[in-house]
C-alpha cells in the first residue's frame, strides 16, 4: 500500500497575516497561506491566513514527523501560546495537523519497498503537554486515494 503522509504546525487568522506572526514569534515558518489566495474567480474566497513549520519527510512515522516539528517549537512554546490567545480571539487559533493519503499511488517513490511500517503511530507526553500549553488542536484527515477500479 503506497502511502504519503505529512505533518505541520500552524497559527491561523483572518486578521493577522503570516508576516505579523513570524514577528510576533520571531521564528521563520515554512510555508504561509495568505488569506483569500485560494480561489481568483468568480470572486475571491476568503480563507485564513496561515503560518506553518511543516514535515514532509518520507519514511517517517507521523509521530517521528511530529517529533521533528517539536523539536522546532518547543523552546518557543510561552510565546506560540501567548499569540495563539490572541488569535482565539479573533477567530483564529493554533492546529498540529497530520495528512495522511492511502492507496496514494500518484505519489509512490521509487524504492520505498523497504519503508518501515508507517500505520502506527502515537502522541506522547511531550506532544500532548505542548498542545495544551499552546492550545492547538489536533486534526488528523486520512484519505483513500485508491479509485473504484483498484479495489481487489
Amino acid at each position: 500500500m503506497a502511502l504519503d503522509q505529512y505533518a505541520y504546525f500552524a497559527l491561523f487568522s483572518r486578521h493577522t497575516s503570516a508576516d505579523d506572526m513570524t514577528s510576533q514569534l520571531g521564528i521563520s515558518p515554512d510555508e504561509v497561506t495568505v488569506r483569500g489566495s485560494r480561489f481568483t474567480e468568480p470572486v475571491t474566497v476568503p480563507v485564513d491566513h496561515s503560518w506553518m513549520v511543516v514535515c514532509r519527510e518520507p519514511g517517517l512515522r507521523v509521530d517521528e514527523q511530529i517529533t521533528r516539528i517539536l523539536d522546532r517549537l518547543q523552546a518557543h512554546t510561552d510565546r506560540i501560546a501567548d499569540l495563539t490567545r490572541h488569535l482565539a480571539g479573533t477567530g483564529g487559533g493554533a492546529v498540529l495537523q497530520v495528512v495522511r493519503r492511502f492507496n496514494d499511488t500518484d505519489r509512490a517513490r521509487p524504492g520505498t519497498a523497504d519503508v518501515p511500517n508507517l500505520l502506527g503511530w502515537h502522541l506522547d507526553r511531550r506532544v500532548l503537554d505542548f498542545l495544551g500549553a499552546t492550545g492547538a488542536a489536533l486534526d488528523v484527515d486520512e484519505y483513500d486515494m485508491a479509485g473504484d477500479n483498484d479495489a481487489g
